[in-house]
């Protein structure tokens, strides 16, 4: 393994000790973060750091499995227009100077929208150690994060301007906290018909009707909408690239791999996909009293 990647200290500024909230600064070698308060917190060789309260331990995350499967279908580009949608939807309020990547995996889709904001910096938090590891490397404005989603967030108050939720639990009061008063939450959901062709035939997850209810209620009162977009896009996958698709999200922890593999093989290929997605902007609610 190579030297840890370097530090954007822009990106490192807009995270908060776990253990007293003080900011964060990296050591001059680039091996720790410290606070004021003398907390020490390692990166790991690959590049991310672990921020948690002492004695706290985030819910499992993806496995190592998920992710590889998340890194060859999302680096094969199928997911592109998704990508591409997601920083229209950033961009559309204004060109943001900080984001934060709630749940976000290897930093596939937050490298994406760095890539139209040189500006920008980011930080991407993910509960899975296994995807941090990718994300540590994912793009030279961003820095990788092991924590909690459903707890407090290492994030400074009002740090920044753009949080984005890809497919991924959204906790609202501390979205709140940390957005700018003129941030934005974008968030990508999966819409009723996404991925339908494969749903029944391989036995998948169906998306739960009452998602979008259940999205803006687990964002109140912290939060208000300001507009909904759509995407819906037909890939053409290979057995095997479908075969990734199911092994990288929620699917794999419900599915067995060789039975999804037996089931390809009697379809017929290319295998055709609908990726639709919906993409919802929120703002802090006037006058909510968040932290």
């Amino acid at each position: 393994m190579s030297a840890r990647p370097p530090l954007d200290e822009r990106a490192v500024a807009l995270l908060a000790c776990p253990v007293c909230g003080r900011q964060l600064s990296a050591q001059p070698d680039g091996a720790a973060l410290r606070c004021p308060e003398g907390h020490a917190f390692d990166r790991a060789r690959q590049g991310h750091v672990t921020l948690l309260p002492p004695g706290h331990r985030p819910p499992s995350g993806d496995s190592a499995g998920m992710v590889a499967d998340r890194v060859a279908f999302l680096d094969a580009g199928h997911y592109g227009p998704v990508t591409a949608a997601l920083a229209d939807a950033v961009e559309a309020d204004g060109a943001p100077s900080a984001l934060l990547d709630l749940g976000g995996g290897t930093g596939h889709h937050l490298a994406g929208v760095l890539d139209r904001l040189p500006g920008a910096v980011g930080v991407v938090l993910d509960s899975s150690p296994y995807a941090a590891r990718r994300a540590a490397r994912a793009h030279q404005r961003a820095v990788a994060v092991v924590a909690d989603s459903w707890a407090r967030l290492p994030v400074r108050d009002g740090a920044v301007d753009r949080v984005l939720v890809v497919f991924a639990p959204r906790n609202g009061p501390e979205i709140a906290r940390v957005l700018r008063p003129e941030g934005r939450l974008v968030v990508v959901t999966p819409a009723a018909d996404h991925l339908g062709e494969l749903v029944g035939p391989l036995g998948l997850l169906r998306v739960d009707p009452d998602k979008a209810a259940r999205l803006a209620a687990s964002l109140e009162p912290g939060l208000e909408p300001v507009r909904t977009t759509g995407l819906r896009r037909r890939l053409q996958l290979s057995r095997a690239a479908a075969a990734t698709l199911v092994g990288m999200g929620p699917h794999a922890r419900h599915t067995d791999p060789q039975a999804i593999a037996d089931r390809l093989a009697g379809m017929p290929e290319p295998v055709e996909v609908t990726v639709s997605v919906d993409l919802g902007t929120y703002r802090p609610r006037r006058g909510a009293v968040n932290g």
